[in-house]
C-alpha cells in the first residue's frame, strides 16, 4: 500500500516527508493506521550509532488503529485502538519471566530498524529499501507494521493523540520508579533531568507515595513544571552542588535516585546523592566514560534500566488508570506538531524548549 512517512536519509540531514510503499503484514505482524507518535530523544540514536541501515523511518511512541492482522496474531483485532511500545520475542527466559525489556533480542529488535531476518517491508519511490522496524514500529508515518507483542490494546474512547508517549518515554520514567527502583511510601526520590522521562518519574513518585521528591535540571521552566507535577524540592544544577543540595534536604541522602541524562558528571552526582543502601538508576545512552572514585559504589545498589524494567502490557494500562484518576497528568508534557513539521519538533525537543513533542499524522 502507499503511505506517507518521514524518511531520514542522512545521519546529519533532515527528515523528508515522502510517499513510500509498505508491504502487507506477515503472519505475526499487525498493520496500524498511526494517529500520533511521540518524538523521543532515542529517535536521534540512528544519527550516531551506525547500527541502522539508512534510509530509515524512526518513531517509537505510536498510537493508532489496527487495520489488518497476520494469520497467527492473537489478542489483537482489526479496529482495535492501540498504543505501540518496544518489541520483544516473548519466548526467551526474560520474556517468560515478564521482563521483556531484558529480552535476549532486545537490541536488534529495537535499535536496528529491520526484522530479525534483516528484511524491511518498506520501499521508496525508486524501489529502494527503507528501514521500517525501528523499535518494532517506525511510527513516523501514516501507517506502520508492528507485532502483537508491541501493541497494547486500549479503550477506544481514549484520545489516541495523547497516548503515544506512554509507549516509551513516559513508561521509562514511571517504570523506573515503581518497578526498577521500587520506591515505597514515605521514601525520598531524586530525579536528575526534568525532561519527559524525568517528569514522568516525578509523577510516578507521587503515585508511589514518596514524601520527598527532588527534581534537578538546568531549565527553570522545567523545574517550575516539576513543582506543579509533585516535586517537593527543585535544584538548578547550573547554580548548585547537586549532591550537597540533596544531602541538605534529606540529611543522609535519598532512598532512590534516577539519572535520566547519561552525562557522566551528573551520574557521579546521582551516586553521591544516594544514602547508604540507596538505589541508583541510570537510563538513557551514556555520553562518555564514567570514572568513579574508589568509594562511589560502596553501599549503593545500581541499576542500568531499560524501558523502566516494564512489561508494556501491564504498565501502560496502569498508567492510563492513574491518569484517569487524576494522579498522573502526563498529557501536560505534550505539545503537538503536524508530521510535516518533524524537523521543527526535533529541534524543539533537543533544545529543551518542548518536553514531549507529539507528531499528528492526520491519518
Amino acid at each position: 500500500m502507499k503511505t506517507t512517512a518521514a524518511v531520514l536519509r542522512d545521519p546529519a540531514g533532515a527528515y523528508a516527508i515522502e510517499e513510500v510503499d509498505l508491504g502487507e503484514p506477515r503472519d505475526d505482524e499487525v498493520l496500524v493506521r498511526v494517529v500520533a507518535s511521540g518524538l523521543c530523544h532515542t529517535d536521534v540514536v540512528p544519527r550516531s550509532t551506525g547500527l541502522s541501515p539508512f534510509p530509515i523511518v524512526t518513531g517509537h511512541e505510536g498510537a493508532g488503529v489496527v487495520e489488518a492482522v497476520g494469520a497467527s496474531v492473537e489478542g489483537v483485532a482489526v479496529g482495535d485502538h492501540v498504543v505501540l511500545s518496544f518489541d520483544s520475542c516473548g519466548t526467551c527466559p526474560a520474556c517468560a519471566a515478564g521482563v521483556p525489556a531484558h529480552c535476549e533480542t532486545m537490541l536488534f529488535r529495537n535499535l536496528v530498524g529491520r526484522r530479525l531476518d534483516g528484511t524491511t517491508a518498506m520501499t521508496d519511490g525508486s524501489g529502494d529499501d527503507v528501514s521500517n522496524r525501528w523499535f518494532g514500529q517506525s511510527s513516523f508515518a501514516t501507517h506502520c507494521l508492528a507485532t502483537a507483542r508491541n501493541v497494547v490494546v486500549v479503550d477506544p474512547g481514549l484520545p489516541l493523540e495523547r497516548l503515544g508517549p506512554l509507549g516509551c518515554g513516559v513508561q521509562t520514567g514511571a517504570g523506573s520508579v515503581v518497578i526498577s527502583l521500587a520506591v515505597q511510601p514515605g521514601e525520598s526520590l531524586v530525579v536528575l533531568g526534568a525532561g519527559a522521562v524525568g517528569l514522568s518519574a516525578v509523577m510516578a513518585g507521587v503515585v508511589a507515595g514518596a514524601t520527598t521528591i527532588v527534581a534537578v535540571d538546568l531549565h527553570a521552566h522545567r523545574l517550575d513544571l516539576a513543582r506543579e507535577l509533585g516535586a517537593t524540592h527543585v535544584v538548578d544544577a547550573s547554580e548548585a552542588d547537586v549532591a550537597a543540595e540533596v544531602l541538605a534536604v534529606t540529611g543522609v541522602g535519598a532512598h532512590a535516585v534516577l539519572d535520566t541524562t547519561g552525562v557522566p558528571d551528573v551520574m557521579r552526582a546521582a551516586l553521591a546523592a544516594a544514602r547508604p543502601g540507596g538505589r541508583v538508576g541510570f537510563v538513557g545512552v551514556q555520553t562518555g566514560d564514567l570514572v568513579l572514585d574508589p568509594l562511589a559504589l560502596v553501599g549503593k545498589v545500581v541499576h542500568g534500566i531499560l524501558e523502566g524494567g516494564a512489561d508494556p502490557q501491564d504498565l501502560i494500562p496502569r498508567m492510563i488508570g492513574w491518569w484517569q484518576d487524576g494522579r498522573f497528568p502526563f498529557d501536560r508534557l505534550i505539545e503537538t506538531f503536524p508530521l510535516a513539521e518533524i524537523n521543527e519538533a526535533e529541534e524543539a525537543s533537543l533544545s529543551g524548549r518542548v518536553v514531549k513533542p507529539v507528531l499528528l499524522t492526520g491519518a
